[in-house]
C-alpha cells in the first residue's frame, strides 16, 4: 500500500485526503482484494445490531459472517427497530471512529489494539460457527499485523483508509436492497414500522454520506487553522 501519510499529523491534508478516498474507493471495488474489507463492514453492521439490541435491553446470541460479506446477528429483546436500523447506520459511525482515532503515530497504534481486542471478545463470544471465527480471526490479523511496523509513516493513513472503506462500504451495501424483496433490513423495518422500505435505504445512503462529508469538514476545518 503506498505511503500516502508523510509527516505525522492530526489530520491529512485536503489533498492527501482526497488521495486516501480514491485509494479506499478503488481497493473496495478490486476483485478478490476486496473481499476482508467487504468483511470489515460486514462485522462492523452486525456489531451496531448487538450495540443496538444491548443498548434497548436486550441480549446478542452469536453472529454469523460469510464470506461473500453477508451477515446475521442473532439477538433477544430489546427494541427490534433500533436493532434494525443500528446495522448500517452503526457501520458508518465506525468508519467514522476509525478515520478520526489517528491523530499520532502512537494513538494510531493504540487504536489497532483497541479495534483488535473488540474482533477477539467477539470472537470469543459470539461466534459460533467456523465461518465466523475464520473471518474473525483474518479482521484480527488485519488489526494487528500493522504493529509489526514500528514507527511505520503510514500507519495514520492506514487506519484513515480502513475507516472510509468501512463507509464507503456502508453506503454501497444498502444499495443491494432495492433488489431485494421480502428480505433484509429495511424490509424488516417496513413491517414494524409502515414506512416503505426503500424511503429506509434512502435514509442510510444519506446517513453515509452526511458522515463521509464530516470527513471532509474536519479535514477542511483542520487545514484551515494550519494556515
Amino acid at each position: 500500500m503506498p505511503d500516502l501519510a508523510g509527516p505525522t499529523s492530526a489530520l491529512p491534508s485536503r489533498t492527501r485526503f482526497i488521495l486516501e478516498l480514491i485509494a479506499a474507493f478503488v481497493i473496495t471495488r478490486l476483485p478478490f482484494i476486496n473481499v476482508p474489507f467487504k468483511w470489515l463492514e460486514s462485522y462492523f453492521h452486525e456489531l451496531s445490531h448487538g450495540v443496538g439490541a444491548i443498548l434497548t435491553g436486550g441480549a446478542v446470541s452469536h453472529i454469523q459472517l460469510f464470506p461473500n460479506g453477508a451477515g446475521l446477528c442473532f439477538t433477544q429483546g430489546g427494541s427490534s427497530v433500533v436493532t434494525a436500523f443500528a446495522g448500517y447506520f452503526g457501520a458508518a459511525l465506525w468508519g467514522w471512529l476509525i478515520f478520526s482515532l489517528p491523530k499520532s503515530n502512537n494513538k494510531a497504534r493504540a487504536s489497532l489494539v483497541l479495534l483488535g481486542l473488540c474482533v477477539l471478545m467477539s470472537l470469543v463470544l459470539w461466534a459460533r460457527d467456523l465461518l465466523t471465527i475464520v473471518i474473525l480471526f483474518s479482521l484480527l490479523v488485519l488489526f494487528l499485523s500493522p504493529l509489526k511496523l514500528p514507527n511505520w509513516a503510514g500507519l495514520q493513513s492506514l487506519l484513515r483508509m480502513l475507516g472510509l472503506m468501512v463507509i464507503l462500504n456502508a453506503m454501497a451495501s444498502p444499495m443491494v436492497l432495492f433488489g431485494l424483496s421480502g428480505q433484509g433490513d429495511a424490509v424488516k423495518l417496513a413491517e414494524l414500522t409502515w414506512i416503505p422500505a426503500g424511503l429506509w435505504v434512502l435514509v442510510w445512503l444519506a446517513s453515509s454520506a452526511t458522515i463521509l462529508w464530516f470527513c471532509w469538514s474536519s479535514v477542511s476545518r483542520h487545514n484551515q487553522k494550519q494556515r
